[in-house]
């Protein structure tokens, strides 16, 4: 879909369609031959936020759609209301589309920006394995779907519209990894993307190792999850060094989980968890996608990318609860459990970024399935060492749209994961925190740099959102994208 910006009046523009926000008590500016006001007045059309109405007028269909009281608008409201109307737009068999932004909003919104991610994100569908013509919205494809979303305002939003369509692209880029099917996204075709992100920019490199060089490089833990698959791991190393990275702009470490497929090992998960399992490598796609994104962006920031690709199966030679195994780190890992695994890639994945010399670490993971019981499929839970960069993460995510809530580290939960037979335990006993505790395990491999974890396992599919309802949702790219762009203006 092609995303253009322009100053003139929606009515004057090309669309078919045009998308008009109703604020409750307020009146409608541009309304060409009264019909957007008529439509109110009948009360077909109301400010109630995601309320939809169309009608028609000077040659263009019109939607109106609720954005509720003005003190409560901000750009989530704008992006539900931008999936709202994207669906009655594909209903009505919209080709272009034109938002008339909003006038007079408060300073802080990205009303262009949260238009257009969520017209794209809601304009997503997934049919890389279903025969044409079996698409549940065949005109979400080929030539029958919407080909144009244009942004109108009194400003120019140009440069907003078009970062905007690149950020939304590489969330619908994760969404394409996680709702692959594990028996094609495996370790290796991960890598490969990671491999054709570097080969489309001349700023980024990537260097992808397989099970050999996880011992080469003394990856105890990441290679005793390899241990139960035929399926070659893939430690994924992609840097992006653009020219004139400013001066003292720390190197930013991005570490994704990329669990492929976890059948929990031996310590076997319930079959009614399995189908979703493909999704335990959305920390990995967020990190490629976003830094993807970030190098089209251009944004002035040296990154380190690494993400830990692995299936965790059941194999003649898979772990087993009480083996020991050596991190690259030195310490030794107590294996209580074959289902903790994402933190085992995850400590010699981080150790690695800071060895290659990251200075600000965040690590992406469906980590715990506890941290779905504490924070729903609404936040994502933060954890960091450290309160300055605890608190760029969470700006980063609020510029971007996407929640975060932190919780605590704390002694307590760090002596939880001390282990009986070695240095420490992949899993704390029963009912002590286990996200927390999950956060501290992953705290002993960050080498002293201030480190964030982010545990996604509530958000990362089927959100509900208008604009990501089923599936995977492509969570944290948008956050880790203005997390380099803060990191490279100085915070």
């Amino acid at each position: 879909m092609r995303v253009t910006a322009t100053t003139d009046l929606a009515a004057s523009t090309a669309a078919d369609t045009v998308v008009v926000g109703v604020i409750a008590g307020e009146r409608i500016h541009h309304d060409p031959d009264g019909a957007l006001h008529a439509l109110l007045e009948a009360g077909e059309a109301r400010a109630q936020p995601r309320h939809v109405a169309v009608t028609h007028a000077v040659g263009k269909r019109w939607i109106l759609v609720g954005l509720g009281a003005r003190e409560r608008l901000d750009d989530e409201v704008l992006r539900a209301a931008a999936g709202v109307a994207l669906g009655r737009a594909r209903e009505l068999g919209a080709r272009v589309l034109c938002w008339e932004l909003p006038h007079k909003l408060r300073d802080g919104l990205h009303p262009a920006r949260a238009l257009v991610e969520g017209t794209l994100m809601a304009a997503y569908r997934f049919t890389a394995f279903k025969g044409a013509g079996d698409d549940e919205d065949e005109s979400a494809g080929g030539d029958r779907g919407l080909q144009e979303l244009i942004v109108s305002d009194h400003d120019d939003r140009a440069a907003a519209a078009e970062r905007a369509a690149v950020v939304a692209r590489a969330v619908n880029a994760a969404r394409d990894l996680q709702n692959t099917p594990a028996n094609h996204m495996t370790p290796t075709a991960l890598g490969r993307r990671a491999q054709a992100i570097a080969a489309a920019h001349p700023a980024v490199t990537c260097e992808v190792r397989g099970r050999d060089g996880l011992l080469e490089l003394g990856m105890g833990a990441f290679a005793a999850v390899a241990r139960g698959s035929d399926e070659e791991p893939a430690l994924i190393v992609a840097r992006y060094e653009p020219e004139g990275a400013g001066e003292g702009v720390p190197v930013l470490g991005l570490v994704g989980k990329g669990v492929t497929f976890d059948s929990g090992g031996l310590s076997i998960k319930p079959a009614s968890s399995m189908p979703d399992m493909k999704y335990d490598m959305t920390g990995g796609a967020a990190v490629l996608e976003a830094l993807d994104a970030i190098a089209t962006l251009g944004v002035g920031v040296r990154v380190i990318a690494v993400v830990g690709a692995v299936e965790n199966l059941l194999g003649g030679s898979a772990m087993k609860p009480g083996d020991v195994v050596t991190s690259a780190a030195g310490l030794t890992v107590q294996i209580d459990n074959t289902d903790a695994e994402g933190r085992l890639v995850l400590a010699d994945c981080l150790h690695h970024a800071v060895a290659l010399g990251a200075e600000r670490l965040v690590d992406v993971a469906t980590l715990t399935g506890a941290i779905l019981g504490t924070l729903g499929k609404v936040y994502s839970g933060l954890w960091a060492d450290d309160d300055a960069w605890a608190a760029e993460v969470q700006r980063a995510a609020g510029d971007a749209g996407e929640l975060v809530w932190r919780l605590p580290l704390h002694e307590r939960f760090a002596e939880l994961v001390k282990g009986s037979t070695a240095d420490v335990a992949n899993l704390s006993p029963p009912r002590t925190g286990a996200s927390s505790t999950a956060a501290e395990f992953l705290h002993r491999f960050t080498g002293g740099v201030p480190w964030a974890h982010l545990d996604i396992c509530g958000t990362a599919w089927d959100a509900g959102q208008p604009y990501a309802a089923k599936g995977g949702t492509g969570v944290m790219v948008r956050t880790l994208v203005a997390l380099a762009e803060r990191t490279a203006a100085g915070g």
